[in-house]
């Protein structure tokens, strides 16, 4: 017996009735030869891992834009944080941790520079609009691997694109990944808040606060078993009425008072309009993007081709390719 078919035997004697067995996957896109030593899922994760579009979340913002500090969050370290609550809750629940852990690491790959401002800005100039979680799904399934994807499962896939909006994964653990993205973001949110000074703890919403608790790990931990007392034995991964609105009524602070105040809002009109001009540009002269972007030009458009291009930008990169393109060289070394 391979070691693959020896994990695959442990998934049906171990996990829930309600978990999604690597077994049993709607497959790929384009076969693909077996692999002795994983499993399809497993698979997968490491697709993601070794990905470009993954090395490149490092760079690109959270919330905070060029903090002063090592200490805040990026959407690499977001994407950690999320695939460990995800894991968490898959684990407690008896789900698939693998599958889980896989769509936590590529839900935000089709992420924009500078966080939810560029991903703003793109929605704003783009026809049909533009949504990270769509893009997600695209990054793996037609950027990576220079033009041919990374062939992901269909459950995986399908997690990736449903992490957010109004529809909900078709598996439990991509219904994990979803409520471990917003466990994570608002409560490292608040952390990052807090130590830039933007908020102090007294600040927080009381109610909220007595219910989930009062440091990031009281709050992480209270959310992650609310949803695990709820859902265990049930075909569903749902937070406790109770404690939901506690995480609601933290994210509509949150939203009040640090993602829409005026130092927030002066820097997203900063990264707007490097956002607006970089795509302005590109639409114009397309051909100064790299060969691959052309390629997407050819078959699918230039607007596509150009939000492709500028999607895929760190915040590095945007500004750089801003400079280059806007300011005069001798600028440099005024000052």
């Amino acid at each position: 017996m391979t070691i693959k078919a020896m994990l695959e035997q442990r998934e049906r004697e171990t996990l829930s009735p309600f978990a999604s067995l690597s077994c049993e996957s709607r497959g790929r896109e384009q076969p693909v030869s077996s692999d002795d030593m994983r499993t399809e899922y497993q698979r997968d994760r490491d697709r993601i891992l070794h990905c470009k579009s993954f090395r490149r979340l490092k760079g690109k913002t959270q919330v905070f834009l060029s903090p002063q500090g090592d200490h805040y969050r990026t959407r690499l370290t977001h994407t950690l944080e999320v695939t460990q609550v995800a894991r968490t809750l898959a684990r407690a629940l008896r789900l698939n941790e693998d599958l889980a852990e896989a769509i936590a690491m590529g839900h935000d790959l089709g992420h924009t520079p500078f966080g939810h401002a560029g991903e703003a800005a793109l929605d704003q100039i783009i026809d049909g609009g533009f949504e990270h979680r769509e893009q997600s799904r695209r990054v793996v399934e037609v950027l990576e691997n220079d033009g041919r994807g990374l062939n992901l499962t269909w459950e995986v896939r399908d997690g990736i694109e449903h992490h957010s909006g109004k529809v909900r994964p078709q598996t439990l653990e991509g219904c994990c990944v979803h409520l471990a993205d917003r466990i994570a973001y608002i409560n490292h949110d608040i952390d990052d808040a807090l130590r830039a000074g933007v908020i102090r703890l007294e600040h927080l919403p009381k109610r909220a606060i007595r219910h989930v608790g009062l440091t990031h790990g009281e709050r992480v931990g209270s959310m992650i078993a609310s949803v695990v007392r709820f859902s265990e034995g049930k075909n569903e991964a749902v937070m406790e009425p109770e404690t939901w609105d506690a995480l609601m009524e933290l994210r509509e602070f949150m939203f009040d008072r640090v993602y829409s105040r005026d130092w927030a809002n002066d820097e997203s009109r900063k990264t707007h309009h490097i956002v607006h001009e970089l795509v302005r540009y590109y639409m114009e002269h397309p051909w100064q993007m790299p060969n691959e972007y052309m390629e997407i030009v050819y078959r699918e458009g230039t607007q596509r081709g150009v939000c492709d291009y500028v999607a895929c930008m760190t915040d590095a990169y945007a500004v750089k390719a801003y400079q280059k393109l806007f300011i005069p060289p001798f600028f440099d070394g005024i000052g």
